[in-house]
């Protein structure tokens, strides 16, 4: 819980679009805080750090989009304790642990088991389930192969 980073993915389904605010802890790549919602607003965004207790001294990195960019989503941050990091525009490799964990979501559930004509609450539910997996389960190099 001192390097954390973020991003949103976007999770399309049938006609329709989910979005995916996740923050991972850079340590054991741990998915720490999460929501889901049908909007891309702040008030999603700002739902996911306030799921994180104080941190004084964590670093929170983060891309340039318009919602981490926003000063309601920086003084949220700031009152956590929590120093915002964000990417120099056109750098995207720097948020490269949260961009895998959300390809290998998508890889590991959407397209394997071919989610596209489904229901919000079965997605809603895959990213549930697929975090805990995730989180508790699932077999990370980074850790060695614990």
């Amino acid at each position: 819980m001192q390097k954390l980073v973020t991003d949103i993915t976007y999770l399309p389904f049938g006609g329709k679009m989910l979005y995916l605010s996740s923050i991972l802890d850079f340590f054991n790549r741990e998915i720490v805080a999460y929501s889901i919602s049908d909007k891309q607003d702040t008030g999603f965004v700002l739902d996911t750090p306030s799921q994180l207790s104080a941190l004084p001294g964590t670093m929170l990195h983060s891309n340039q989009g318009s919602v981490c960019t926003s000063q309601a989503y920086q003084e949220a941050v700031k009152g956590k304790g929590i120093t915002m990091s964000m990417s120099c525009k056109g750098t995207p490799a720097n948020n490269a642990p949260i961009e895998s964990f959300h390809s290998t979501l998508k890889s590991e559930t959407f397209y394997f088991e071919g989610l596209t004509c489904t229901t919000t609450v079965i997605v809603e539910q895959t990213v549930r389930d697929y975090i805990i997996y995730y989180n508790s389960i699932r077999i990370q190099t980074k850790l060695n192969n614990q």
